[in-house]
């Protein structure tokens, strides 16, 4: 039997009823299983927020090994991002949308190696910054839909592509726009967007831009990049994978519309 936990749960009785369906790969009595998968959660969910190294897990939780070797069998089945994309069309059906998008906004962010990371880092000469460049995808309401990480040295405009392929496989090939900043312009970059039929748009800066200028539709990005760097982990490239980080990154949005479902009063808090 997994061993039990009494120590107060970041994780509402509420959001562990949504949550434990996608998490329990294997039945909660199987004989591999030592310790008690909402905590084994709750412990994945602490180093995410905190940025705290795995040997550092407190004790309250199930050893550190057990929580990152469950972490990396979450990642490879993908249940991060299919949890996210299922409170994402419940936010937007409560929202009076449609449970998928027709536009994106597409944009990327670059994070500063660590020693683990290091090894795939590359230098991006704009930020001055050698790391990793996640490009991601939202919808006009700012939620995650996709996420693409390179070594920061590759261009926004290469991963059109496969960002446009991604939101296109999760979306029901329904969005019909992608509002992108001036590092997007080019024909080979419209041609890999209108290759899964989505339009790349450019939101230009005003012609004489002087101090802060709130951009349409390009700060619904930038805001949800904001929401990302209340989640520590995510502040650096701590990762060995690749996966890892954009897993982590649909998992620090799976926390944040569980909390706006409970804000909404759908869930208890």
């Amino acid at each position: 039997m997994p061993q039990p936990y009494s120590y107060p749960s970041d994780v509402s009785d509420d959001e562990w009823a949504f949550c434990v369906g996608y998490l329990a790969l294997v039945r909660e009595d199987a004989p591999q299983r030592k310790h008690d998968l909402r905590a084994v959660f709750d412990g994945l969910r602490y180093v995410t927020r905190t940025g705290a190294p795995w040997r550092y897990l407190p004790g309250d939780f199930p050893p550190w090994q057990a929580v990152q070797q469950q972490a990396e069998r979450w990642t490879a089945a993908g249940v991060f991002e299919a949890m996210a994309h299922d409170l994402r069309a419940i936010v937007r059906w409560l929202d009076g949308r449609h449970a998928d998008p027709s536009a994106a906004i597409l944009d990327s962010r670059t994070l500063q190696s660590t020693p683990t990371s290091g090894a795939r880092a590359g230098y991006d000469g704009a930020k001055r910054r050698k790391g990793s460049k996640v490009h991601a995808a939202v919808d006009t309401l700012g939620n995650l839909l996709a996420v693409v990480v390179t070594p920061a040295n590759e261009g926004d405009r290469d991963q059109v592509g496969a960002l446009c392929e991604r939101v296109q496989a999760v979306c029901g090939e329904r969005v019909e726009v992608a509002f992108v900043d001036q590092g997007y312009t080019g024909a080979p970059a419209r041609a890999a967007g209108a290759a899964h039929k989505i339009r790349l748009e450019v939101v230009k800066h005003t012609e004489a831009k002087r101090g802060f200028v709130l951009l349409p539709r390009r700060w619904v990005v930038e805001r949800s990049f904001g929401w990302l760097a209340r989640f520590r982990r995510l502040a650096r490239d701590y990762e060995r994978l690749p996966e890892t980080l954009a897993s982590l990154h649909f998992l620090a949005f799976v926390a944040l519309l569980l909390r706006q479902l409970a804000a909404l009063g759908v869930l208890s808090p």
